[in-house]
């Protein structure tokens, strides 16, 4: 009999230590109660697959699953270099085209298997912050086998998990509201000195202006309700940037993209000024 309920009855917390401690094999599939598939794709049916207690694999509905897809989300690939395996490759199994990435020297088997297991973990770390969704428990359900799969302990990915959920109360906290734009702060800190920002970071900042939404960019950038928040929270602690008053929702408003550097705090300042001027 598989085991169904939801997560506002049973956590997920509580779930995986079930199947920890059961050694039980299957696979665990998870419905929110609101399905919103759009191009963040968070709030998808999720199914994560187990062998013996370990996690092996999981992955979102209608979100691509293939390997080159996936080392390409955690930046393992270039978009490119996965366009070009996948015009050299005859077939369509992940095993096939970890060798054909493997001999031609595009990575190493390390490489891929730290790459899967990467995306692996974000998948779960994900569903740490659905507070409620149908859940049902399938004995004995495995992936394709053609999936490359990582066993993981359920112990490591409970407790980071558990970390995951109480850093999402917190940013929920301090950044309650999506729909909101964002405004350079008029008197960025102090601590903008030699300030190093992130490849999102500066994504999020080309698309400051009065009309982008912080709920709007997140969905352009394909970062879901959490990292969008992470990325807000960091530049707003960072004295950067501050929330403006909320507008009437209007098309995304894209600005380019600045490249990932490490600026002093007087060119910053003078690109802040710049955008601020358009």
């Amino acid at each position: 009999m598989a085991l169904k309920g939801n997560l506002r009855d049973f956590s997920l917390h509580q779930l995986l230590n079930l199947i920890n401690l059961a050694h039980k094999t299957g696979a665990l599939n998870i419905k929110p109660e609101v399905i919103q598939v759009g191009s963040n794709g968070h709030a998808a049916p999720a199914a994560l697959y187990f062998r013996e207690g370990r996690l092996i694999h999981a992955s979102f509905e209608g979100k691509p699953a293939r390997l080159t897809d996936v080392l390409v989300q955690v930046g393992r690939l270039t978009p490119e270099q996965a366009q070009a395996v996948k015009q050299r490759s005859r077939v369509d199994t992940d095993k096939e085209l970890g060798l054909l990435l493997i001999h031609n020297g595009y990575l190493s088997q390390n490489d891929i298997i730290q790459g899967v297991r990467g995306y692996l973990l974000e998948t779960v770390y994900q569903l740490f912050t659905w507070p409620a969704g149908d859940f049902r428990f399938e004995p004995n359900e495995l992936p394709p086998e053609e999936r490359i799969t990582v066993p993981l302990s359920l112990e490591n990915v409970i407790l980071e998990g558990n970390r995951r959920q109480q850093e999402w109360e917190k940013l929920r906290d301090e950044i309650p509201d999506l729909e909101v734009p964002l405004r350079f702060s008029e008197r960025p800190g102090a601590n903008l000195r030699n300030i190093s920002l992130t490849r999102e970071e500066w994504q999020v900042i080309s698309f400051i202006n009065s009309r982008n939404t912080i709920k709007q960019i997140g969905e352009y950038l394909q970062l879901d309700e959490f990292q969008v928040r992470r990325v807000v929270y960091g530049l707003k602690q960072n004295g950067l940037i501050e929330m403006a008053q909320p507008i009437r929702i209007e098309p995304l408003a894209p600005r380019a993209p600045l490249p990932g550097v490490k600026l002093s705090r007087g060119v910053l300042l003078r690109i802040i000024d710049g955008i601020r001027r358009r």
